[in-house]
Formats: C-alpha cells, sequence, structure tokens
C-alpha cells in the first residue's frame, strides 16, 4: 500500500491449509497476502497481511511490522521472496514464479512511494533542519486567505437577501396585474418557490453565523489554553536552565576547592549504596572451594597481545612473529587536550524529547572524536581472549572466554558519555593490526537510516567475527536509551564452533542536570550453535538502594543437556572470573515463587581484567591505550576511511568551531546525493545503495538478512585501487 508499512506475522513453519500465494503458518493463524484457497485446519483463522497507509503507522508501528521504505526486497528461488528491515526478517512464499513476481512489483512500487512520502514530510537524512522562514509565511498566507473568504462568504449572504427581497417585490406585482387566470396561477406556484428560496437562504445565512460565532469563541478558548502551555513550557525551561547553570557553578566551585581531586567525586552516584533493600530473588548463591585444582586446561600467556607503547630511543619486538623479528610500529600515545567548551545542553536538548537520537543535528561539543565505525572497532581491544578461546579442549570452557570477551566490550564506556560521530553512508575504516596482534578488521556504513555498520575482523590465530549492527535511541528527557539491534557472530576455525549474541540496551543518565554516567542492563544469550552450550548473562541495572555490588554481571555456562558447568562472575567495567561448578542443588523458595539454584564451584579464575587509562586520560575524553591509536593518520587506507573525515579531525585538534561548519558542508552533501540516488532508484526500481564491501545474504543460522563480508578490500589496499570508492568528504 501507500503508507509502505507492512503487518505480517512472525514467520514459523509452512502452512499447508493455505492456497495462492500462501504465507507462513505459526500457532494457529495464517497469514495470506492474496485471497486463500482450499479450507483451512480446525482452529486456523486467516489474517490479511495488511498494509497501514499514513505516515502516523510509519512514525509509530506496532510490533511486527516492517517499514517499505527502509526495508530489503530479495528473492530467494522461483517463489520466494525476503523482506527485512533491522534484524526483523520475513519469508513469503508465493504459488508460482508469475506471481511472486506480481508481488516484488508491488513491493517495489509501495516501497518507492513510502519513499517519496518520507521525503515529502521530512528531510530525514541525519540532522533535521529548523522550520524555515517560508513556512511562516505561508502559515500567514493561508490564514489571511481564509479571512478574505470568510468576508465573500458575507458579501454573498448580503446579495443574496437583497436579490431576494427584489424578486419577491416583482413577483407580487405580477400577481397584481389583470392577467388570464391560467397565468395568475403559474405566477402563485413561482412565488411560492421563491419564498422557500429565501427560507432556505436565510437558515444558510443563520447556519453560517452560528458556525462562525462557535468557531470563534472556541478558537479564543484554544488561543488561551495554548498560551497558557506555553507560558508553563517557558517557565519550566528557565527554572532548569537556572538548575544546570547553579550544577556547573557548584562544579566548578568544587573543582577549584583545595585538598579535593577529581577521582575522589567520580563516580559518586553509581558507587553509593543504601542500606533498606531486599536481595535480588534470583541471585545464585556460589560456595567457594579453598585451595581447589585449576580447572582451565589452557595455559594463559605470561603476557598480554595488548600493545605497550616503547619507550624512547628503543625499537621494540613483537615476540609473537619471532620467525621474522617485524619491529612493531610505533603508535602514538595522546591527542591534544579536550577544549574547556561552555554549553547549554538544555538549549539544544529541549526540543530532542521523544526523538530518534539520529535525527537531532548535534553540534561537534557532544562528540568524541571518533566515528561509530571506529568504536565498533574498539570491541576488539580484548582479542587475545579469543586467542586464548582457540587452544581451549572443551567446547564450555571456550564459552567462558567468549562469555568475558563480550563483556569486556563495555568496559571502555564506562566514563566515556561523549556521543561517537554518526558514519556518512559508504564511510569506511580499518584496522590492520595483522602483523602485530593477528586480526585485520574492516567496517562500512551499509544504512543511514537506520544507521546500520557491517563488521568483518578475521585473525591468523583461528577465528573470524561478523556483524552488522543497527543502533536504535531514544531521549527520554532525564535519561537517553541507546540499543544496539543485530546479532554478533564468531567462528572457530579449527573446532567450527560458532557462536551468536546480542548487546545489552546502554543508558546515559542525568542528561539535563548532574554528572553525566552510563549503565548497561538487560541479558545477553550466547548459543554456540554447533554444540548447543548456552551461555546466559544478567547485566544488573544500578540501583541506589541495591547491596549488589554496581555494574555487577552474573551468568552460567551449560551444555546441550541444560547442565551447569561454569559459574561467570564479575562487573562490566573492571573484569570477569568464572569458577568450576562441582555440585548444584536447589535452594529456598523465591517470593515469587522461582527455585534458588545453589552452585557448589571451585576457586574463581580471573579470566579477563580492564587495563589502566593512560595518563592524562580525563583531558584525551577518557580514550583507552587502543582508543587513542584509532584516528591516528595512516597511509594506504581507502578514501572513505574514518581517518580522513575533516570535521573528525578538526575537533581532535580542538578547532571546534570549524569542526562544526565542516559538519553542516557534510551532511549537507550527504543529503544531496541521496536524493539524487533515491530519485534514480524509484525510476529504475532499484535498490536505493548497494554497499561497496559487503553484501546482503541470508545467514544460515539466525535465517536473519545480513551485510557480510564479500571481499576485495585487502586487494584493493594492496594494489591502492580505490575507483570504486565513492566521494563522501
Amino acid at each position: 500500500d501507500a503508507g509502505g508499512v507492512m503487518a505480517l506475522k512472525q514467520p514459523a513453519v509452512p502452512c499447508p491449509w493455505l492456497g495462492p500465494a500462501e504465507l507462513w503458518c505459526g500457532a494457529g493463524v495464517c497469514c495470506a497476502l492474496v485471497q486463500p484457497g482450499g479450507a483451512l485446519a480446525p482452529g486456523h483463522e486467516v489474517l490479511d497481511a495488511t498494509v497501514s497507509s499514513g505516515m502516523a503507522e510509519m512514525a509509530h508501528t506496532c510490533r511486527g511490522t516492517i517499514n517499505l521504505s527502509t526495508a530489503h526486497i530479495d528473492t530467494e528461488d522461483s517463489c520466494n521472496i525476503v523482506l527485512s528491515n533491522g534484524g526483523r526478517t520475513y519469508h513469503l512464499k508465493a504459488n508460482s514464479e508469475v506471481e511472486r513476481q506480481r508481488w516484488v512489483t508491488a513491493l517495489e512500487l509501495a516501497k518507492a512511494k513510502a519513499i517519496r512520502m518520507r521525503n515529502n514530510q521530512s528531510d530525514d537524512s541525519g540532522d533535521e533542519e529548523p522550520a524555515s522562514q517560508s513556512d511562516k509565511s505561508e502559515l500567514h498566507s493561508t490564514l489571511k486567505t481564509l479571512s478574505s473568504k470568510l468576508e465573500d462568504l458575507s458579501t454573498c449572504n448580503d446579495l443574496i437577501a437583497k436579490h431576494g427581497a427584489a424578486l419577491q417585490r416583482s413577483l407580487s406585482e405580477l400577481e397584481n396585474l389583470k392577467l388570464p387566470a391560467e397565468s395568475g396561477e403559474k405566477i402563485k406556484a413561482v412565488n411560492e418557490r421563491a419564498t422557500l428560496f429565501r427560507i432556505t437562504s436565510n437558515a444558510m445565512i443563520n447556519a453560517c453565523r452560528d458556525f462562525l460565532d462557535l468557531a470563534e469563541t472556541h478558537s479564543r478558548k484554544w488561543q488561551r489554553a495554548l498560551q497558557y502551555e506555553r507560558e508553563q513550557r517557558i517557565r519550566l525551561e528557565e527554572t532548569i536552565e537556572q538548575l544546570a547553570k547553579q550544577h556547573n557553578s557548584l562544579e566548578r566551585a568544587c573543582r577549584g576547592a583545595p585538598g579535593l581531586s577529581a577521582s575522589s567525586t567520580a563516580g559518586s552516584v553509581q558507587s553509593a549504596k543504601g542500606e533498606a533493600s531486599d536481595e535480588d530473588e534470583e541471585t545464585e548463591y556460589f560456595d567457594a572451594m579453598e585451595d581447589a585444582p585449576a580447572f582451565i586446561t589452557v595455559t594463559a600467556d605470561p603476557k598480554h597481545h595488548r600493545y605497550e607503547p616503547p619507550p624512547q630511543g628503543h625499537v621494540s619486538y613483537n615476540e609473537s612473529t619471532c620467525k621474522d623479528l617485524l619491529p612493531k610500529k610505533r603508535r602514538r600515545t595522546r591527542i591534544p587536550d579536550k577544549p574547556n567548551y561552555s554549553l547549554n545542553l538544555w538549549s539544544i536538548m529541549k526540543n530532542c524529547i521523544g526523538k530518534e537520537l539520529s535525527k537531532i543535528p548535534m553540534p561537534v561539543n557532544f562528540n568524541e572524536p571518533l566515528s561509530m565505525l571506529q568504536r565498533l572497532t574498539e570491541d576488539l581491544e580484548y582479542h587475545e581472549l579469543l586467542d586464548k578461546a582457540v587452544k581451549c579442549e572443551s567446547s564450555t570452557e571456550q564459552m567462558c572466554f567468549v562469555a568475558a570477551f563480550s563483556v569486556s566490550s563495555y568496559s571502555t564506556t564506562v566514563h566515556r558519555t561523549a556521543k561517537p560521530f554518526n558514519p556518512l553512508l559508504g564511510e569506511t575504516y580499518e584496522l590492520d593490526r595483522l602483523e602485530e596482534f593477528g586480526f585485520r578488521s574492516l567496517c562500512e556504513q551499509v544504512s543511514h537510516h537506520p544507521p546500520a555498520a557491517a563488521h568483518h575482523v578475521y585473525s591468523k590465530r583461528g577465528w573470524t567475527l561478523w556483524q552488522e549492527i543497527t543502533i536504535a535511541s531514544k531521549f527520554r528527557g532525564k535519561y537517553l536509551s541507546i540499543m544496539p539491534l543485530g546479532a554478533i557472530h564468531l567462528e572457530f576455525h579449527s573446532s567450527g564452533n560458532h557462536y551468536v549474541w546480542r548487546k545489552v540496551t546502554s543508558t546515559v543518565h542525568n542528561i539535563i542536570v548532574g554528572k553525566l554516567w552510563i549503565d548497561q542492563s538487560g541479558e545477553i544469550e550466547i548459543v554456540n550453535h554447533k554444540s548447543k552450550d548456552k551461555c546466559q548473562l544478567k547485566f544488573t541495572p544500578y540501583s541506589y538502594f541495591s547491596r549488589d555490588v554496581p555494574r555487577k554481571v552474573t551468568g552460567v555456562v551449560s551444555d546441550a543437556a541444560g547442565k551447569a558447568h561454569y559459574v561467570m562472575s564479575g562487573t562490566w567495567d573492571e573484569k570477569m572470573e568464572c569458577s568450576k561448578i562441582v555440585q548444584s542443588s536447589h535452594g529456598s523458595t523465591s517470593t515469587e515463587g522461582k527455585q534458588k539454584t545453589v552452585y557448589q564451584t571451585l576457586s574463581p579464575k580471573v579470566l579477563w581484567k580492564k587495563y589502566p587509562l593512560p595518563e592524562n586520560a580525563e583531558n584525551m575524553y577518557f580514550f583507552s591505550d587502543l582508543a587513542l591509536t584509532l584516528n591516528e593518520p595512516e597511509e594506504r587506507v581507502a578514501p572513505t576511511d574514518s581517518r580522513l573525515r575533516p570535521d573528525q579531525r578538526l575537533m581532535e585538534s580542538g578547532r571546534w568551531d570549524e569542526a562544526n561548519v565542516e559538519k553542516q558542508r557534510l551532511e549537507e552533501k550527504q543529503r544531496a546525493v541521496r536524493r539524487r540516488r533515491e530519485a534514480e532508484a524509484v525510476e529504475a526500481l532499484e535498490e536505493g545503495y548497494i554497499p561497496l564491501w559487503f553484501e546482503r545474504k541470508v545467514d544460515a543460522v539466525t535465517g536473519e538478512l545480513i551485510c557480510v563480508y564479500k571481499g576485495g578490500y585487502w586487494e584493493a589496499k594492496d594494489k591502492q585501487d580505490w575507483s570504486t570508492c565513492p566521494d563522501i568528504f
């Protein structure tokens, strides 16, 4: 339909009860794309694959809908269609190849129309433009026209009354003339009709007058209500702005007070504890056995693979490549200090409540000098956990290291309250550490709305990781929620173990008043699709009244039969430990009626511990040693690489005013390119943007349509042939 929103039930199994163009059958519900044929199974009902029209449905879709304007439409074989958008995938089946082609054409046309409607409503290329002066003048012009039309209506009413009265007088004069009887009857009939006409005209005039009176009364009423709301909003804004200023003054006074260090106040909100709280009803209890033997069969390396900056005047060697003893490249250990720019956060954020974060026009003052692609690559900081996992003898032991790796990616976020740059469409980022650490990584921004990045990492030490992440975010006034959508895949080359998991929700608190701080909450389920082992990790949200350790993470590793083997425990900002379970038993029943499980374990072993931050990190956006090197200029990279993005480079150098001007130029350039590409796509009924180094495929494990690396980037780098790269900067 023109609205471009397709509501379908979650796919399950093929339904034998539907006729032409059958879809998939769930628990007693079948969804048919066209008129269903044949009988249905008892208890089954048919739901139309309805397509909601209107922009309201596009903006606020219910669960189980796909927005066609950003959906990918693919054909699996002669009769199947695949619709996907942001991690949600539907498989549609037609009765014949001809029917499937009709549906593909119809869906493509609906998608093209939805794109046009979306563009007509607003320019959502990433940063919305403020209401223009022309919009305001158009409103005034419309009101003026309406007023003149009302005056015309009143004039017409007066004329009708005047001409009606004249007609009545003329007819009365005709009646008084000496005419034959027949003529007199006809004149009398005409006079009656004229009377009816006059009565009707008067009724219409009275109705118009009543309508005008009612409209004016209600207009005044709504105007007063609107004025009151405006005044209330202004008062609220002034109050909150005053609070924010007072808070800034207090912070400056606190920083200037003698004997108080910055570290003494940092994290005070998160680490504060209350006494009045019950324990979590689902807490597992871990009893450690003293002097127990070690249980992880892989031996820990005596030194980390982490990059250590070499001392000045010396050349260090990477001992892992002892065959050729290549000198390790010297990388930078600092960036320019963050300028002390004062900015009223509330003045920008007050108009953004409830909006998608990627559509809010944000100055670079809220950013850190890294793109989202670089932040995604930063997840590899503790890659040595995967190198150790390769050597594990059992899949459950390996799962412990994979779980620790999945938690380690959050450790860099604890002080990182600034927003990364939203990448331009087609922007890439490479991290080639093949000689130093054995891996090379490539990211590409494959979609702009919703923002989506594809990532591929190959390690010659025995593993490959890939993912497509879409970031959904909402500003709720007091806090900001960031929800990463999409699965992370990790495969070990020798064993074929294939792990899949998804990220938890990140929340930025104290947006308006107070010190910004970040929390992670939710659950991660890691599944080994080869052995069917599982690990359930729980990120406990911070609570002022909880007696738990802040930022706590707990979990259990179990095999395909559901038997628990290891307990995981720790915090997402500091370290993760695992303990081998020797015995499990049922404990007391919680107040919610759930059975507690008590595990008797061996002594815990530390699998992962966070590296200390570099000196002066608080003035360098709290970057880790790895993060400091991510935006370091490097030769031979693609012309679309994030290192070459001019506004980000200016911001890192401390030239924020110039960076803001450059950011606006890049975004306007991207808008123009997108409009041209979408216009061409509508004409040709083709996909608007096709990634350069990745391609869309149905994942064999999850059934989702995701972007996977198709190859060619590193070969192009070797040849320095970047002719296919778009000009985005």
